[in-house]
């Protein structure tokens, strides 16, 4: 429990942005699958897909290694025919 006013208050920032993130996390994994599970994924879907890993690097939600590994990842999976 915090002690403080501004230690509740973080608190309660730290859920509401928890909550958040976990969603953007959540539709990068459904995007992923997407993707994979696809027989022949377009090039919008795989568009789509960097851009949101990307978008969730720069906003921290995933670490910058993570969105370059997610991606590298990727793109072996393309070039081995998918």
């Amino acid at each position: 429990m915090a002690n403080t006013k501004s230690a509740a208050k973080r608190a309660r920032q730290t859920v509401k942005r928890s909550l958040r993130n976990r969603s953007v996390v959540t539709h990068l994994r459904t995007m992923q699958k997407t993707v994979r599970c696809t027989q022949t994924p377009g090039s919008d879907h795989v568009r789509a897909l960097i851009s949101a890993i990307d978008k969730a690097a720069k906003r921290g939600i995933i670490h910058p290694n993570a969105a370059k590994r997610r991606k590298a990842r990727l793109g072996k999976l393309l070039a081995a025919g998918g």
